[in-house]
């Protein structure tokens, strides 16, 4: 298969997962300033682009993050780092799956991880896609609290706050567009911190 076809099965497959959205000029500043063109980082570290887009198209590895305006599949800085952790793209989705114990929610977090979505971590790892899960779960829970007056539940619920925070990126207009609303930075950030200003 050319270059040409494989960019090609990437385009339709992304816009299987994402919809097919129009990246504005915001947009593409956004993605270029957090996430690399395939090509370019290929070319840094030594890998073959083609290869690696049969390994997204067979399920090894994840699909692009966004496509940019121009084409360019934009995927993170460190796209190779789980591979290399797990001595390869045939051994990943074992690695990855390792790390819950349930192989079910295991399996569907590894299919999230190939869709490419994970576009709300600065590093999309196990450990990360976890803590986001159970700090997400934690903030949410918390606006419940019978205790929400108080200076102690105050300081706990923006120490979480502020640890979402640290781990996920601005985000951008087209991921509300995909995802069909507002962001957990959205809701579990900016609206909380307004709804529970800090002491």
């Amino acid at each position: 298969m050319s270059q040409t076809d494989l960019k090609q099965r990437i385009v339709e497959r992304f816009h299987e997962v994402n919809d097919d959205h129009p990246m504005t000029d915001a947009d593409d500043v956004y993605v270029s300033a957090q996430f690399v063109a395939l090509e370019e980082l290929c070319a840094v570290k030594g890998r073959e682009a083609d290869a690696v887009r049969r390994l997204m198209l067979g399920g090894c590895m994840p699909l692009p993050g966004y496509l940019r305006s121009d084409g360019a599949e934009m995927v993170p800085a460190d796209l190779f780092a789980l591979v290399d952790e797990a001595g390869g793209a045939d051994l990943l989705e074992d690695w990855f799956t390792a790390h819950w114990a349930d192989p079910i929610t295991g399996k569907a977090e590894w299919n999230a991880y190939l869709s490419g979505q994970y576009v709300c971590l600065r590093s999309v790892t196990p450990a990360t896609i976890q803590r986001k899960d159970y700090l997400t779960s934690a903030i949410g829970a918390a606006a419940n609290e019978p205790d929400t007056a108080s200076e102690q539940w105050s300081r706990r619920l923006h120490a979480l706050i502020d640890e979402l925070d640290a781990l996920e990126p601005a985000f951008t207009a087209y991921d509300r567009l995909r995802f069909g609303g507002p962001t957990s930075r959205d809701t579990c950030i900016d609206a909380m911190r307004a709804r529970f200003p800090r002491p």
